[in-house]
């Protein structure tokens, strides 16, 4: 061709009224065949999911469009909504009073009640599993399987094939519950793109604040007032309490945290509709559980109820870390500041309990005697009490650690260790502890005076401070007083029995000459056996209703007395009181007893049994009768 008429083909300018269409609405025309095209296949769609002849074959009212048998089908209807909605956003913008747009509208509210139904068919039909307990498992181990929506899964073949994989390496139970939460997601983000926001969540809520609190029901927790719980007896708080303990660890780590994964993943395309939805659920019940234990610290306060305060303030405190997570949103900071307000009426509560009782132990004015100097009352109290706050050694040292102890006096360096000594007790915790042990120990030195035996006032010091390095040694005082504290007084137990000793057998001893092998005239002899058998039967009469619970500690005295007492005794006895002497009667009628004789009276002392008879009626040498 030549190139002239080339340049006339492509270059000539057309007729203006046969060749030149103007460009717009040859562009608007296009748009709008692909906005109709998207109208007509959505109308097909969602038609088919909605006929209102039960006899139509094409309506599938006998299923559920998100079941496992209708999976393409599901994957359709959302896309031809998605495609609806890009329509109807077109139309607004271009023909804005087109008949299209309010058929467009009518398809998308009849697409919107079919999502709605299946909405709540999903969380309905679900629910065993879409309990807290299985999302707040399965969601923290595998949250990429969770977090995907159905809208990316149909949307991209290669998707739905990994997921497909992945479920099938995983169980049952958690295959359908990460499906529903998939499900659930997509409906919620068709939904609330297509201005369908308060028809989606007012359906989540009202069926999951219902499985919130029937979960809570279960648990025991119950909604009671201040004045309701104020009313209570102990004994029926107490088993409240106890219950309460019971659930409020699945009540949090389970209950709240799975509801709170459960709408972050379900409602992920909004954090505003996340907060509300699960403030709405949660809120109510969540004050209701932690408003508990406020309550039971502000009702009246006894050192008896020390232990289940502690056990609250232990449980809120160990699952602050979750309740601040969990209840991370401003709409839920109330029960945020519930939680702390519970700590700080416990930790209040836990202060007045330990100077009440304190005060109990410096005002205990009992004035009986104890019988044989065994362990008073207020020993094996204050001990019991004071082992079972080591327990609590953890959440008493947050309690009282900005708190700081008023002593009127300044302390023994014997109870508290040398201020240069890095061993010293210096724990608040540790402090405390230590000092009503001493509060205690004045109080039983005050107490031992009451004997108008010294000896057995010495015995009575001996046991009672037996007892309690005993409780020490066998709980974790021993490890806040420290190993010092434990020795210094076990000395001071040592220095009582041999106070007791000293005052209780020291007319035995004096009987005894200082150096029984030297020579020793007759007479003297006579002297010193009459006034051992003396001494010794008048110290083991008065004696014999005396106690000393502890083995070790009686043991100890027994080799004590045999060492100091026995050893001189024997001594003598071989020297004097042999056979080659038994031809004079003298010594046959005052040597009554025999080194092992003494060992025998002294095995059965501190049994606290007492004696109604001579203590030489046993002896082997038969002296003097009853």
């Amino acid at each position: 061709m030549p190139r002239k008429g080339m340049r006339t083909i492509f270059y000539k300018s057309p007729s203006p009224t046969r060749m030149t269409p103007p460009p717009s609405p040859l562009h608007y025309t296009f748009s709008d065949s692909l906005m109709e095209e998207n109208i007509e296949v959505a109308e097909f769609v969602i038609t088919k999911w909605d006929s209102p002849s039960d006899n139509d074959a094409s309506y599938c009212n006998t299923a559920f469009l998100f079941s496992d048998n209708n999976r393409e089908d599901a994957k359709q209807y959302l896309t031809s909504v998605k495609g609806l909605q890009k329509a109807m956003q077109y139309l607004v913008s271009h023909q804005s009073s087109s008949e299209k747009l309010v058929r467009a509208q009518t398809l998308m509210q009849t697409a919107m009640k079919r999502l709605e139904k299946e909405f709540y068919h999903i969380l309905k039909s679900n629910r065993d599993y879409l309990d807290p307990e299985s999302v707040s498992t399965h969601s923290s181990s595998r949250p990429s399987s969770a977090s995907r929506s159905s809208f990316s899964e149909f949307e991209e073949d290669e998707s739905e094939y990994e997921l497909r994989d992945e479920n099938e390496s995983i169980p049952e139970v958690e295959r359908v519950s990460l499906a529903a939460m998939a499900d659930l997601r997509a409906i919620a983000e068709a939904m609330i793109s297509a201005g369908y926001t308060k028809e989606c969540i007012k359906i989540y809520k009202i069926i999951r604040k219902s499985i919130v609190d029937e979960a809570l029901y279960h648990l025991g927790v119950e909604r009671l007032t201040f004045q309701q719980i104020q009313k209570m007896d102990w004994e029926v708080l107490e088993l409240k309490t106890k219950n309460w303990l019971n659930a409020v660890k699945m009540a949090v780590k389970t209950l709240f945290f799975g509801e709170r994964i459960l709408c972050d993943q379900v409602f992920s395309i909004s954090s505003a509709i996340r907060e509300s939805c699960f403030t709405e659920i949660s809120k109510e019940g969540a004050l209701a559980l932690f408003g508990f234990p406020e309550n039971v610290a502000k009702c009246k306060k006894t050192p008896d109820k020390m232990f289940r305060i502690l056990d609250l303030y232990e449980a809120v405190s160990d699952l602050w870390p979750e309740i601040e997570s969990i209840f991370s949103f401003e709409s839920t900071s109330t029960v945020r500041a519930t939680a702390v307000n519970s700590l700080i009426r416990l930790g209040d509560a836990v202060r007045t309990m330990l100077t009440d009782f304190e005060m109990a132990i410096q005002k205990d004015s009992s004035k009986s005697k104890v019988p044989g100097g065994g362990l008073h009352p207020l020993t094996r109290y204050v001990m019991n009490y004071i082992s079972f706050l080591a327990d609590y050694s953890g959440v008493l040292s947050d309690i009282v650690a900005d708190w700081p102890l008023t002593i009127p006096s300044p302390l023994p360096e014997s109870y508290f260790g040398s201020p240069d000594n890095e061993e010293s007790i210096s724990s608040p915790i540790s402090v405390r502890l230590a000092w009503l042990i001493l509060v205690m120990l004045c109080k039983l030195d005050g107490k031992a005076t009451m004997y108008k035996d010294v000896a057995l006032s010495y015995l009575f010091l001996a046991n009672n401070l037996q007892y309690v390095v005993g409780k020490v040694r066998q709980s974790n005082l021993k490890f806040l007083l420290g190993d010092d504290w434990v020795t210094k007084h076990e000395q001071k137990v040592k220095q009582y029995a041999s106070n007791y000793e000293r005052m209780g057998w020291s007319k035995v001893l004096a009987s005894l000459p200082e150096n029984p092998t030297a020579e020793i005239p007759n007479d003297q002899v006579k002297d010193h056996f009459r006034k051992f058998n003396s001494a010794f039967e008048e110290a083991y009469m008065k004696q014999t209703s005396w106690v000393v619970p502890d083995p070790r500690l009686r043991d100890d005295i027994k080799i004590s007395l045999a060492r100091r007492i026995g050893s001189i005794y024997k001594e003598l006895h071989e020297k004097y009181g042999g056979v080659q002497l038994r031809k004079e009667m003298w010594v046959e009628s005052l040597v009554r007893y025999t080194p092992d004789d003494l060992g025998n009276y002294w095995s059965d002392l501190f049994y606290g049994k007492g004696s109604s008879g001579s203590v030489s009626s046993s002896s082997s040498r038969g002296g003097r009768s009853r």
